[in-house]
């Protein structure tokens, strides 16, 4: 009995953070779709210079990885659909998007592994952004970084709790491949959903 109450939180854990990435997909999705037009027509110059300097927006993306997700990844998969890119680029793009933020990930672990007795680490990046996520970590343990992984639950977060605890190594590598999965789904949907509405 005491399983099954685990399992159903557990459950209703993974539900909630769920539908709340798919209503933030939602707004984005549905926002890009309607102003894509007008994307194109008073940006497509920003665009094509975003597009000639690759380096400087994987950059961004890697920072924003390692700083806990401050931009949606699916904002990065948009500028390739501005920029008209064909599917197998759009696929090579994606694919170097999911290596970024499953290193992330890693680095995260081996941050929250290393560094976790430090007074920087303490003061500075578990008070101020891993506090809140600490209590679930002791209530479901690698199945927080399941739900990091393809949920809007910072990633990186989960992992360097998951590296602060000395998670074992090949398990936590086992699990955030589901971060592989999440980002084959929503980077078909940012490929298939404008394309539905523009024709």
């Amino acid at each position: 009995m005491q399983q099954q109450e685990e399992e159903e939180t557990r459950s209703g854990f993974l539900m909630k953070n769920l539908v709340r990435g798919l209503i933030g997909f939602v707004v984005i999705i549905t926002v890009f779709i309607l102003m894509e037009g007008y994307i194109q027509d008073n940006f497509q110059s920003h665009i094509g210079e975003i597009r000639a300097n690759p380096g400087i927006l994987y950059g961004i993306y890697t920072l924003s990885e390692i700083v806990f997700g401050i931009l949606p990844p699916e904002l990065f998969m948009m500028i390739w659909i501005l920029d008209h890119i064909d599917v197998s680029g759009f696929i090579v793009n994606l694919s170097i998007l999911t290596v970024i933020s499953y290193g992330a990930g890693v680095l995260g672990y081996y941050i929250g592994n290393k560094f976790s007795k430090t007074a920087f680490y303490q003061n500075r990046i578990r008070d101020k952004y891993l506090k809140q996520y600490e209590k679930n970590l002791k209530k479901f343990g690698g199945y927080l970084v399941f739900v990091g992984a393809v949920t809007p639950v910072p990633f990186s977060a989960t992992c360097m709790l998951a590296g602060s605890v000395n998670m074992n190594f090949k398990n936590f590598l086992l699990i955030c491949i589901t971060r592989v999965i999440r980002f084959a789904v929503y980077g078909w949907m940012v490929w298939t959903f404008p394309n539905l509405f523009n024709g």
